[in-house]
């Protein structure tokens, strides 16, 4: 009975292992499938220079369509946001500007608009959209690990299924290969008499 209860117990298993081993699969496929067409619907390409920022990870006039190359376009973004505020980050810039130019976090030396509220520091509101996209842009790239990371999870259950399948049917030939030798000497031995 015990013997038969893992037999079953085997079945089951690999049976349900090949299931959720061909969902894992099928969701992370479509996972992938779906990052590469969102981001292919953004009509991202790079600019002349991304060639020579990223080391060629990423060629100049390139259709961002994979999660690699946004994130690697990501990089690009960062490269030109740090060139626009001479290598300042959002954190070390001031929120306005000064009646020279120079930036300050201090509302009483900033300069004023014509309605008297202080001018805001574009420069720093640049880094908000930059980090903003790049992060748009580096979820995809980890959506994308997140959907291959599934296949291979999906292979690795299907195939364990199939383990358990084999394992389960190797156990029945066995078990019907001891009946055949019991059956097969008391047959020889009616023979005889």
């Amino acid at each position: 009975m015990t013997r038969k209860l893992f037999e079953y117990g085997g079945w089951i298993a690999g049976a349900v292992l090949i299931v959720f081993g061909a969902i894992a699969i099928t969701m992370g496929v479509n996972g992938r499938n779906e990052v590469r067409s969102s981001l292919a619907a953004q009509q991202i390409t790079s600019g002349d220079d991304a060639a020579e920022i990223t080391n060629g990870k990423l060629q100049n006039g390139a259709l961002i369509n994979t999660g690699a190359k946004a994130r690697e376009f990501a990089k690009v973004m960062e490269f030109h946001t740090l060139e626009a505020t001479e290598g300042k980050r959002y954190a070390e810039m001031g929120r306005f500007l000064t009646p020279t130019g120079a930036d300050t976090s201090d509302e009483a030396l900033a300069a004023k608009t014509p309605d008297g509220r202080p001018v805001e520091n574009g420069l720093r509101n640049m880094w908000v959209t930059e980090t903003a996209l790049a992060t748009a842009l580096n979820m995809s790239f980890m959506a994308e690990q997140l959907s291959l990371f599934g296949i291979v999870t999906g292979i690795a259950l299907l195939l364990t299924g199939i383990g358990f399948l084999v394992l389960s049917f190797g156990g029945a030939l066995r078990k019907q290969d001891a009946i055949t030798r019991q059956v097969a000497p008391q047959k020889a031995a009616v023979a005889i008499s």
